[in-house]
C-alpha cells in the first residue's frame, strides 16, 4: 500500500484495517479464479504488512491464451484481473477488468474492483464514476458503498461524502463485516472534527 501518497482523517489504525479490507476481500468467487488470500495491512506501531502475492506467470499464460481463444468469456478476464489485483499490479488489471465489462456490463463486483484499481492509480474522479455505475446495477451493493466512502475520503477530502457512504452501509447491512469497518470511519471522522469545524485531512 502507498500510504504515503493517501491524505486521510481516520487514525491510523481505522486506516490500516480500511486499506486491509479494500485490498484483501474484494473479490466475489468466479469460475475461473483462482483463490485469493487477504492481504493484512500494518497499522503505525505494528508489524509491516505482508508482501502481496507474487504473481502467477503460469496462470497468466494459460488465462491469457483461454482470453483469445473465448472472446466472449467475461469470467477469464475477470480472473486475469483479480490476478493482476491481487499482485498488486493494478495498471495491469485494468484492462482485463474493462475488458469484461465490455462483454458484461452489469457485473458490479468487477465494476467495484475496476474502481478499486483505478483509485490506486490515484485517478480519484473516475474511481468514483466507477462506484457509481455499480451502484446504479445494485444500489445496495455494500462493498461499492464502502469502497465509494474510502474513496471520497481518502481521495477526495470529502468526509460529508464519505458519512454519506458508510451511513448507508450500516443501514443495508448493520451486522456485515463492511458496517462493522464503516462504523470506525464513521467514529473516525467524528473524532477528527473539532466542535464546529469540519474533518482536515492528514498529510
Amino acid at each position: 500500500m502507498r500510504k504515503d501518497s493517501l491524505a486521510f482523517a481516520l487514525s491510523g489504525v481505522v486506516f490500516g484495517l480500511l486499506m486491509g479490507w479494500m485490498i484483501g476481500t474484494q473479490h466475489a468467487p468466479q469460475p475461473a479464479a483462482p483463490a485469493a488470500a487477504p492481504v493484512a495491512q500494518a497499522a503505525p506501531g505494528q508489524q509491516p504488512a505482508a508482501a502481496p502475492p507474487p504473481l502467477d506467470q503460469a496462470r497468466v499464460s494459460a488465462l491469457e491464451q483461454q482470453a483469445k481463444a473465448e472472446p466472449g468469456n467475461a469470467a477469464v478476464r475477470i480472473a486475469l484481473g483479480n490476478l493482476y489485483f491481487d499482485s498488486e499490479q493494478f495498471a495491469d488489471a485494468a484492462p482485463w477488468y474493462e475488458a469484461a465489462l465490455e462483454i458484461d456490463p452489469r457485473n458490479v463486483d468487477a465494476t467495484t474492483d475496476l474502481g478499486i484499481v483505478y483509485f490506486y492509480q490515484r485517478q480519484f474522479d473516475r474511481a468514483l464514476a466507477t462506484f457509481d455505475r455499480a451502484l446504479a446495477v445494485d444500489p445496495g451493493h455494500v462493498k461499492a458503498l464502502l469502497n465509494q466512502g474510502i474513496v471520497r475520503s481518502m481521495g477526495k477530502q470529502d468526509f460529508a461524502g464519505a458519512a454519506e457512504s458508510w451511513e448507508r452501509v450500516v443501514t443495508l447491512a448493520p451486522d456485515s463485516e463492511e458496517a462493522r469497518l464503516a462504523r470506525m470511519g464513521l467514529e473516525g471522522i467524528r473524532s477528527s472534527q473539532a466542535p464546529g469545524q469540519g474533518a482536515a485531512a492528514v498529510q
